[in-house]
């Protein structure tokens, strides 16, 4: 026998600790095993950071072994800690310019003992797990950043590619650059042409070949290219020069003024882990694009990022090494590449290892013209339009284009500094752009304020308020998400000081009726609810002030939804807002629909909801959708799924139709929307378990219930056959009928709302996806009673029989 238990509200977290099942444990000893995709993404990422570790340390001035150092560590050290499998780490681009500096400034040595401070420094933000707060610097500030790194690469590196020596800053390079030109070297310019060349026309080879082709980095192409023409000619250029490892240099003391090694300790910190923690979301963003991976590699833990980042930066500063942080170009080659675990960042460390300890003289046939030219390039690359477009289209361009400046100009830390003054005051200036509007319609005036009330507006809210003459009616209407505490009582000794005058005051937000209230109100109208701080309900002081006492808080004020303050009611025929009530919400009732309302709905959302639920979509938007239950249900308007599962987004894959009905396969007569929602949800997403939700009141079993042989075959009526084994079912005198708590159904609809819950849960099982998940225990069927008039969730939690239920018993245990 199978009982309909009800319940208050599902909860999806405790439905996915019951139904997830439970994992056998393991036999035998764990053996290694590296997955053939690893090896492959591997060499492929080993053949990419091979030349690049090359040219970035040829960037910064170091000895050419500390790229292959910081390359090594990075994938063996970073790869192993870290906690983002899929990326790669090595010495980055966006360091060059602080690395470059600190060289010119501390020297070598000291450098390498400023790398061991701030993975050091790492190491200890990664302890007090405030890795989630890097991610709070604004992006058009880390755009802006590695935009003028970028610039400051490339500027530096043209000289290279023209045959002579970069300077130690920007503007140096720039007043060089004409004297440069007068002396340029044609060898060096033509290694530098067919070098960038490559790199620009080899991903572009048409056709099959060219497919085949592009599977060899067009890094490695390009300065192997270079290299062996520059060989075949006998031309006479400046070659990588590797030393002998024996007089390698490693980290010495820190020497100079403290100020300045605690200064570059902070910017080196600052500026790989950043890109490293940006570069770890970017990671789970690109695997979860493709299918499959998800389910097999977690999402980036980044406190545990950040620690493995800083046990590189100790072992690269100590041996020798640039400073180490994750590199998008390496990343994205080894997830496109097919990597599926950590295993491919270690290998490429292992290669490159090898590399430099057996490839000495084939890496010295490498000119330095052709490095230069692919180091220019990424730093071109840096400056990505895209990202332009972006800052551009949400208004921070300032931002951008301030950081960008002061990093190319003044250095990295110095630009930073300056984009986040720039980023807060242009906040602060949003803040405090308040539109307050005056006007008089029919006798009654109008005080609109729009965008959020703050101290900053008190002024010019106060002079809009003196503008009504005393004894009129007023109604000040707060368009905005926010209101301090000043404006707050600013507004309320006005109001207090009118209507004691003999003026009539009404105030409104999004609901009609509002009265201010205490901010301490707030909380008895959110327990009353019974909903939690993250279900996005929570969108501000005038929101709350507005909804203070209203059980229907979380809905839009559109029809039919009474908001009633349970602490007073209106006087007869006063308008509730006299006593301190609240008047039905959006000031419409059944009768006067607007044609605006949905328009009206979007812009509240976008104002008000957005701001609190977008960090958490922007985070599914990465990592994908992962529900783990498909839950199929009505279409009716009365079932709010979220609300009665006490869910929110990512949790339930939903599938609404009229009656909650699931056609038996190869009866779907063309339409397979439903089976192929069902075999998605199984085969794809893998979900745990699936529940069938039908509600009381339901038109459909109604319309089936009255439904006459014969007639006109209406879409609807096509669409109700699949509902008639419910039917039959409920007319089988041999089949006990359903009980509801211990009652029989109240009428002929509800007991064929419950039998159709059954019916269809029959139907489901019969689809192959679900009856081979169903045979390896890896999915479980659910059934699911609504009383829309009583609020209450009835759920069946168990089967019997040879059939999947052969009656329902439902038992009142919500005492």
């Amino acid at each position: 026998m199978s009982a309909c238990v009800p319940t208050r509200a599902t909860d999806p977290s405790r439905a996915k600790r019951i139904h997830r099942p439970h994992s056998p444990p393991p036999s035998g000893p764990r053996r290694f095993r590296v997955a053939g995709a690893d090896v492959s993404a591997s060499i492929a990422v080993f053949l990419i950071a091979l030349p690049l570790s090359l040219g970035i340390a040829l960037a910064t001035g170091a000895p050419l072994q500390a790229g292959l150092v910081a390359a090594g560590v990075g994938g063996l050290v970073a790869g192993r800690l870290g906690g983002s499998p899929l990326q790669v780490s090595g010495p980055a681009a966006g360091l060059t310019v602080v690395t470059a500096d600190l060289i010119h400034r501390y020297g070598w040595r000291t450098t390498c003992a400023i790398t061991v401070l701030a993975g050091l420094a790492q190491l200890g933000l990664g302890c007090l797990r405030v890795a989630r707060s890097a991610l709070a610097v604004s992006p058009a500030i880390v755009h802006g950043m590695l935009a003028g790194i970028g610039v400051t690469i490339a500027v530096a590196q043209l000289h290279i590619v023209l045959g002579g020596t970069p300077q130690s800053s920007v503007l140096a390079n720039l007043q060089s650059l004409p004297a440069q030109l007068a002396q340029v070297r044609p060898a060096a310019v033509s290694v530098s042409a067919l070098t960038l060349a490559l790199l620009l026309l080899w991903p572009r080879i048409p056709g099959r070949a060219g497919r085949l082709l592009r599977r060899i980095p067009a890094a490695l192409v390009a300065v192997a290219g270079a290299s062996a023409t520059a060989a075949l000619a006998g031309l006479t250029l400046p070659r990588v020069d590797l030393p002998s490892w024996s007089s390698h240099a490693l980290a010495g003391l820190p020497e100079g003024p403290v100020l300045g090694l605690v200064a570059a300790v902070l910017t080196t910190t600052l500026v790989c882990s950043v890109q490293s923690l940006l570069g770890a979301v970017a990671v789970d963003k690109m695997a979860a694009g493709r299918p499959g991976l998800t389910a097999r590699v977690r999402r980036s833990n980044l406190d545990r990022e950040l620690l493995g980042q800083g046990a590189a930066n100790v072992v690269s500063g100590s041996l020798g090494g640039l400073p180490v942080a994750g590199v998008a170009v390496r990343s994205a080659a080894n997830v496109h590449a097919g990597a599926v675990s950590r295993n491919s960042t270690m290998l490429h460390g292992v290669l490159v290892v090898i590399a430099a300890l057996l490839m000495v003289p084939v890496l010295e046939l490498i000119p330095l013209a052709s490095l230069a030219a692919l180091v220019m390039a990424v730093g071109i690359q840096m400056v990505s339009l895209h990202h332009i477009r972006t800052v551009t289209r949400h208004r921070e361009v300032l931002v951008y284009v301030v950081t960008t400046v002061g990093v190319v100009f003044l250095g990295v830390l110095e630009g930073v500094v300056l984009g986040i003054a720039v980023a807060v005051a242009v906040a602060l200036h949003r803040l405090a752009r308040t539109r307050i509007t005056h006007e008089e319609q029919d006798g009654v005036h109008h005080v609109h304020v729009r965008g959020q009330l703050t101290f900053l507006a008190v002024p010019r809210l106060s002079r809009a308020l003196h503008l009504v003459p005393q004894g009129a009616r007023v109604v000040v209407e707060l368009d905005g998400s926010f209101m301090d505490h000043a404006a707050f009582e600013a507004l309320q000794d006005w109001q207090n000081t009118y209507t004691a005058q003999g003026g009539t005051v009404e105030l409104t937000g999004r609901r009609a009726g509002v009265r201010i209230a205490e901010p301490g109100d707030v909380p008895d109208a959110h327990t009353a609810l019974g909903i939690g701080s993250g279900s996005g309900a929570d969108t501000g002081f005038t929101d709350r002030a507005a909804s203070a006492g209203c059980r229907c808080r979380p809905w839009t004020p559109w029809r039919n939804h009474q908001c009633e303050d349970p602490r007073s009611t209106p006087p007869p025929g006063g308008h509730p807002s006299d006593s301190g009530g609240l008047a039905k919400a959006g000031g419409t009732g059944p009768s006067s629909p607007s044609g605006h309302e949905l328009a009206r709905g979007i812009s509240a959302f976008q104002r008000n909801t957005a701001p609190l639920v977008r960090g958490e979509l922007a985070r599914l938007a990465r990592e994908g959708q992962r529900p783990a239950q498909l839950f199929l249900t009505c279409a009716d308007s009365r079932l709010v799924t979220s609300m009665i599962t006490s869910s929110g987004p990512g949790d339930l894959f939903v599938v609404r139709n009229v009656g909650n009905l699931v056609p038996m396969p190869g009866e779907e007569s063309g339409d397979d929307s439903v089976a192929a929602a069902i075999e998605y949800a199984v085969d794809v997403l893998k979900v745990r378990s699936i529940t069938v939700c039908g509600h009381s009141g339901c038109g459909a079993m109604q319309a089936l219930l009255n439904s006459e042989p014969g007639g006109a075959r209406t879409p609807l009526k096509r669409w109700l056959r699949h509902g008639l084994p419910s039917l039959e079912r409920m007319a089988d005198d041999s089949r006990p009928w359903a009980r509801l708590a211990g009652r029989a159904p109240a009428d002929a609809v509800e007991q064929l709302s419950l039998t159709n819950v059954v019916q269809q849960l029959e139907h489901l099982s019969a689809h192959e996806s679900v009856a081979r998940a169903l045979r390896k225990r890896e999915l479980e069927l659910h059934g699911m009673y609504f009383h829309v008039g009583e609020a209450q969730a009835y759920l069946l939690t168990g089967v019997s029989g040879d059939e999947l239920f052969d009656h329902v018993e439902a038992a009142d245990v919500s005492a």
